[in-house]
């Protein structure tokens, strides 16, 4: 699983987890646990759902968020 934060035309970014990055042939990004930024429930979807299918043409840009694996790694720190 990818967490995406994903930027929608005229909407605030949501966060959305997803099996696989999209190709460029997709039409369609399938997204699961949507949520805001915060983790709060969208405003446009209703209180149960869990996967939405969003058109890649209202998508301006994806962003891909690190996993918590990568969160840990120590980068290099100068004393």
């Amino acid at each position: 699983m990818v967490t995406l934060q994903i930027h929608l035309m005229n909407e605030e970014p949501i966060v959305a987890e997803v099996d696989a990055l999209p190709a460029p042939g997709d039409t369609l990004l399938t997204a699961m646990n949507p949520r805001q930024r915060d983790g709060k429930d969208l405003r446009f979807l209703a209180p149960n759902v869990t996967t939405v299918l969003l058109p890649i043409n209202r998508v301006i840009y994806i962003q891909v968020l690190p996993s918590t694996e990568e969160e840990r790694i120590v980068g290099f720190v100068r004393d």
